[in-house]
């Protein structure tokens, strides 16, 4: 009698040279620049700038007394969502925040990534930008309101999907928020600071959003797509869901 070969579980496929590039660049750049000792988890410094949104908008209204209905409601947008992250960090924190990082690495994280970010209030607050929007200010603030909400949603329920599924069982997550898209918690992020970018409506976000999405999301979630590969139901689930957005990517 024959016996019947075992199965052989897929190979992973290896991540464009791109990406690996890209990725050791920007690990360096936030976790070991400048060596030495790492005093903080990068998840602090995330948080830091998260918690300070709302702060930092509110102290930029009193400073240009602009107290406008699109400067409530940006404020109530990008410093409610810091807020909301703080919430999410508290109850389900992403393992990949929690590694320590240098002195330098830290700060770049702040400089480059987070702080920018804050820039978007200011455009508008201060006046710098006097958006005129496509569409009457109060159809605009609602879009811009919906994108909001909608992206946090996702993005909270896809990243608290994914820490309370692998808690129970490891594996590829395929149902849920996951089932048509591969990356709604990126997916999420990205209509939310889209939203903010919108209110501001500066050519400044969007060439900060084009680094971060470019520079960062994309190369994450190609990396991400490497190691899923390595499944034995990777195949199905990608042909049957999209990259990022549905019926499009």
């Amino acid at each position: 009698m024959t016996a019947t070969p075992a199965a052989t579980a897929p190979i992973a496929t290896a991540p464009p040279g791109w990406a690996v590039r890209m990725r050791r660049l920007s690990d360096w750049l936030v976790n070991d620049m400048g060596g030495g000792p790492r005093p903080w988890k990068l998840a602090w410094v995330v948080n830091f700038q998260k918690c300070g949104t709302f702060l930092f908008l509110g102290a930029l209204m009193a400073w240009y007394g602009n107290t406008s209905i699109a400067a409530w409601v940006y404020l109530a947008m990008h410093g409610t969502y810091g807020l909301i992250w703080l919430l999410k960090d508290l109850s389900f924190p992403d393992p990949n925040w929690q590694r320590r990082v240098t002195i330098l690495g830290g700060i770049n994280a702040f400089v480059l990534v987070l702080g920018p970010y804050w820039a978007f209030g200011w455009l508008l607050i201060s006046g710098t930008s006097q958006p005129q929007y496509p569409l009457p200010d109060y159809a605009w603030f609602c879009l811009c309101i919906s994108l909001c909400l909608f992206g946090s949603v996702l993005m909270i329920a896809a990243d608290a999907q994914k820490f309370y599924t692998l808690r129970v069982k490891r594996g590829l997550i395929t149902d849920g928020v996951h089932r048509f898209v591969r990356h709604p918690n990126y997916l999420g992020e990205m209509m939310i600071y889209g939203s903010f970018a919108m209110m501001a409506w500066h050519w400044f976000p969007v060439i900060v959003l084009a680094w971060v999405w470019l520079g960062l999301f994309a190369v994450n979630m190609t990396m991400k797509e490497a190691s899923m590969s390595r499944y034995p139901e990777w195949a199905q689930y990608k042909r049957r869901s999209w990259w990022l957005i549905p019926f499009i990517l």
